[in-house]
């Protein structure tokens, strides 16, 4: 799926992942169903997607954490640099 086809899709597609849907749902501007979706959630993938949602709210240490558990470097380029490379990783 390219990004395009991800940007027209309406809702989220019942096979998707809770970190997918949590980025479908961040593009459609709602951060608080994004961040709802991998709060309680284990592991490497959801930690790195919650730490992009808490860098997008302006939270800088907590994304740092989360940074940390997901075993990732902060992202330094733009949140929508990064939105793009997260969907690179969760969707290829």
């Amino acid at each position: 799926m390219t990004i395009e086809e991800f940007k027209s899709i309406e809702s989220p597609l019942q096979q998707w992942t809770a970190v997918q849907k949590s980025l479908w749902y961040d593009l459609k501007g709602n951060w608080k169903t994004a961040h709802d979706l991998i709060d309680q959630l284990g592991g490497a993938d959801a930690a790195h997607v919650h730490a992009y949602l808490h860098r997008k709210e302006g939270d800088q240490w907590n994304a740092e954490y989360w940074y940390n558990r997901a075993k990732r470097p902060v992202f330094k380029g733009s949140l929508d640099a990064e939105w793009t490379a997260l969907f690179h990783i969760f969707f290829e």
